[in-house]
This record gives structure tokens, C-alpha cells and sequence, in this order.
């Protein structure tokens, strides 16, 4: 026999809920769905988030000194991937330009590294 309780329409608990005396606080619009375990939640969330796992933009920043060179790297940050394309921050024009010179050798580099043979450009940024 199945164990899950009987679903009632949204109108069928407002009834009873108004026959009760039990104001009906639920928003018209929300969606019931089922219960899911919480593991299985935290896991999604983990994965997603990718919390404990290796990520693409933090093996790109532990390399970031390797890759543009100790005085580039002083005046820009590698901050995420965005449809293959690394977003990088730059504080200083002059290193913005130098970057942008130099972005196809530092695409190259970065697709050199583990787990991160996705990144295709650089998208340079003041920041």
C-alpha cells in the first residue's frame, strides 16, 4: 500500500483550513513538491557550488604568479569562468594592456592546467 499522504488541492485546504479556523498562509503561486532527503540535498548544493571539490578559478589563481608573471599578477585577479571565458580584474591600465597583448600565451597557459581545458578567452576588466 503506498505511504505517502493523500495530496489535496489548494481550494480543498483553504476550505478546511477556513472550517477549522486555521488561516491558510501558504502563497497562491508556490509549488508542492516532494520531500527530499537532506543528504541528497547537501550533496546537490556541494556540487554545485563545488564546496571541497577543486575548482577551475582556484587552481587558476594558486598558478596566477606562473602564468602572467609576479608584476601582472601584483595588479590583477582572476575572478571566475563564465561561458569559457575567464573573467580576469585588472587594477592598472598599463597591465590591462599588457594582458590584453598577451592574452592568446595566457589562454594557452591556463588550458595547460588541470581541469581547466574549457577556458577558451580572457575577458580583461578594470577592477
Amino acid at each position: 500500500m503506498n505511504n505517502t499522504p493523500h495530496q489535496f488541492s489548494k481550494l480543498a485546504e483553504e476550505l478546511v483550513g477556513e472550517l477549522r479556523g486555521v488561516p491558510y498562509d501558504e502563497p497562491r503561486r508556490a509549488k508542492k513538491r516532494p520531500t527530499q532527503p537532506l543528504a541528497t540535498v547537501v550533496e546537490q548544493l556541494m556540487v554545485q557550488h563545488q564546496i571541497g571539490r577543486p575548482s577551475a578559478e582556484q587552481s587558476i589563481r594558486d598558478q596566477w604568479v606562473e602564468i602572467v608573471g609576479a608584476a601582472n599578477a601584483a595588479h590583477s585577479h582572476a575572478a571566475r569562468i563564465e561561458r569559457n571565458r575567464l573573467l580576469v580584474l585588472a587594477a592598472h591600465s598599463v597591465v590591462r594592456n599588457e594582458l590584453f597583448h598577451h592574452r592568446e600565451e595566457i589562454a594557452r597557459r591556463i588550458r595547460a592546467l588541470p581541469g581547466c581545458e574549457a577556458v577558451k578567452s580572457i575577458n580583461l576588466r578594470a577592477g
